[in-house]
C-alpha cells in the first residue's frame, strides 16, 4: 500500500490488516458471489471481528475509534476485493450514522454497540418509488398516536433490508412542511406490519442486495431520532459521510481494474511484443492512472476536512462525483485493454464495469452532485 499525504502510521496498519483479510477471504469468492447473487451479509461476523462494522463509530458506542482516513483506506481495500461487500457495509454505515448523528444516547445505547459487534445489521430507508433525488417528495407518513407513531408507506432500493435487524426509516410527520416535515425513526425488523420484497435483480454489486420495503406499522415514540422535523438535516449529514464511502468504493473498483490492466499489458504478446510496449496502450494506462490519483486526492482532501471537524459537504460531493466517474472510465479502459477476453465472464473485467456503474447513481447521482457543487461555487 503506497503511503499518501495525510495518512498516519495507525491508518496504514489498520488498512493493511483489512487488505490482507480482503485478499484472502473476499477476493477469491467475489466472482461466485456475483454469479450466484449471494448476500454478502454472510461476512458480517468476520468483518465485525476486524472492527469494520463499527469503524465509523467512536469507542463510546462500540467502535474502534478509527480516523475518517483509515475508514476510506479500508473501504478501498474491501471494494477492491469485492464491491458487493463494500456496498453492504456502506448501507450499514448509513443506518448507524443516522443513529449517531440524529439519535439521543438512549437509542444509541440500544443499537450501536450491537451494530458494531456484528450482532445487528442496519439498513437505511430514504428512497421511494417516486422520491429518489428529492426526499421532500416522499409520501411515507408517520402519524403520532399517543406514545407511538403509525408509519405507512413504501421505500425502494433499500440495501440490506432483507438481512437487517433494524431499519432507519425517514417519513413525513408534517406533510405540509416539505423537507422540514421529515423525521427519522429506527424500526426493528421484527416489527409487525413490515413487508420486504425479494431482492431486486441488479446489474452489478449483485451480492449487495436491495429491496422494496412496505410499512404499515407502529413504533414507539422513543425510536424517533431527534425532534420532529429534523430528519432531513440528519439525512443530509449522513449522506455527506456516505458520499466519501462511495468515493472509496469507486477507487477500490478502479484500483482492481487498473492492476488487472497493467498485468495483462505486461503479459499479453501481440506481434511478438507485450502490449505494454505499444504507445497507444501506454497512453491509456497513463490516463487511467491520472484519473485514479485525482480521485484519491479529492477523497483524502474531503476526509481530512471531516477529520478536522470542518464542513465538507462540497468536498464530499466533488470526491463522489469525480471518483465515481473515474471508476467508470478506468474500468471501461481496462476491459478495452483486455480485448475480447475482457468481455467474457471468465475474467473479472466485466464485473468491475457493472459494479462501477451504480457509483454514479446512488447516494446522489452525478447530476445531483454537480448541482450541489455549483451551489457551493455560486454561494
Amino acid at each position: 500500500m503506497n503511503m499518501r499525504l495525510g495518512v498516519t502510521e495507525d491508518d496504514r496498519i489498520l488498512a493493511e490488516a483489512i487488505a490482507r483479510f480482503a485478499a484472502a477471504e473476499l477476493a477469491p469468492k467475489a466472482q461466485q458471489v456475483d454469479r450466484q447473487e449471494t448476500s454478502t451479509a454472510r461476512y458480517v461476523p468476520m468483518l465485525a471481528d476486524l472492527g469494520v462494522m463499527g469503524m465509523n463509530l467512536p469507542e463510546q458506542w462500540g467502535g474502534i475509534g478509527a480516523s475518517p482516513t483509515a475508514l476510506i483506506l479500508s473501504l478501498v481495500e474491501i471494494a477492491k476485493a469485492c464491491a458487493s461487500t463494500a456496498s453492504m457495509i456502506g448501507a450499514h454505515y448509513l443506518a448507524t450514522d443516522s443513529l449517531l448523528i440524529g439519535g439521543d444516547d438512549a437509542v444509541r445505547a440500544r443499537y450501536l454497540p450491537d451494530a458494531a459487534s456484528g450482532a445487528k445489521l442496519g439498513a437505511f430507508a430514504l428512497t421511494e418509488p417516486r422520491a429518489g433525488s428529492n426526499p421532500a417528495d416522499m409520501s411515507t407518513r408517520a402519524e403520532r398516536r399517543g406514545d407511538c407513531y403509525r408509519i405507512q408507506g413504501v421505500k425502494h432500493f433499500i440495501s440490506n433490508a432483507g438481512d437487517a435487524d433494524f431499519i432507519v426509516v425517514y417519513a413525513k410527520t408534517d406533510p405540509a412542511a416539505g423537507h422540514r416535515g421529515i423525521s427519522a425513526f429506527v424500526v426493528d425488523r421484527e416489527t409487525a406490519g413490515i413487508s420486504i420484497s425479494q431482492p431486486e435483480a441488479l446489474m452489478g454489486i449483485r451480492g449487495g442486495h436491495a429491496f422494496e420495503v412496505a410499512l404499515d406499522c407502529e413504533v414507539p415514540a422513543c425510536n424517533r431520532l431527534g425532534e420532529e422535523g429534523t430528519g432531513f438535516r440528519t439525512a443530509m449529514k449522513v449522506l455527506d459521510n456516505s458520499r466519501l464511502d462511495v468515493a472509496a468504493n469507486s477507487i477500490g473498483i478502479a484500483e482492481a481494474a487498473m492492476e488487472a490492466a497493467v498485468s495483462w499489458a505486461r503479459q499479453r504478446i501481440v506481434g511478438g511484443k507485450p502490449l505494454a510496449d505499444k504507445q497507444g496502450i501506454q497512453w491509456m494506462l497513463a490516463d487511467m492512472k491520472v484519473r485514479l490519483e485525482a480521485a484519491w486526492a479529492l477523497t483524502l482532501q474531503a476526509s481530512a476536512k471531516r477529520a478536522a471537524g470542518q464542513p465538507f459537504s462540497l468536498e464530499s460531493s466533488m470526491a463522489k462525483l469525480y471518483a465515481s466517474e473515474a471508476a467508470g472510465f478506468v474500468t471501461d479502459a481496462a476491459l478495452q485493454i483486455h480485448g475480447g477476453y475482457g468481455f467474457t465472464r471468465d475474467m473479472p473485467l466485466e464485473r468491475y464495469v457493472r459494479d462501477a456503474r451504480i457509483m454514479r447513481i446512488y447516494e446522489g447521482s452525478s447530476e445531483i452532485q454537480r448541482t450541489i457543487i455549483a451551489r457551493g461555487v455560486i454561494a
